[in-house]
């Protein structure tokens, strides 16, 4: 429980009450803490590259629509 935040710089990044269990290996949340915790660009139709907010470090993606419910996003 608490916050996750950026190895890099300590940036505040997504809430463990946002955290849910997916297939993928890595952790998925919902949604970030912050609206500027992380930015955001289009890397292909259905993702977009995250990267953290403060220093730029490279999150990994956000994909469109394939959260655990309908319409959300998964990080």
């Amino acid at each position: 429980p608490g916050i996750y935040v950026c190895a890099k710089c300590g940036h505040e990044l997504f809430s463990s009450r946002a955290k849910y269990e997916h297939s993928s290996p890595w952790p998925a949340f919902t949604e970030t803490l912050r609206e500027d915790s992380v930015s955001k660009r289009q890397e292909r139709p259905g993702a977009l590259k995250v990267s953290c907010g403060k220093c730029g470090n490279g999150l990994g993606h956000e994909f469109l629509n394939d959260g655990p419910k309908r319409g959300q996003s998964r990080f």
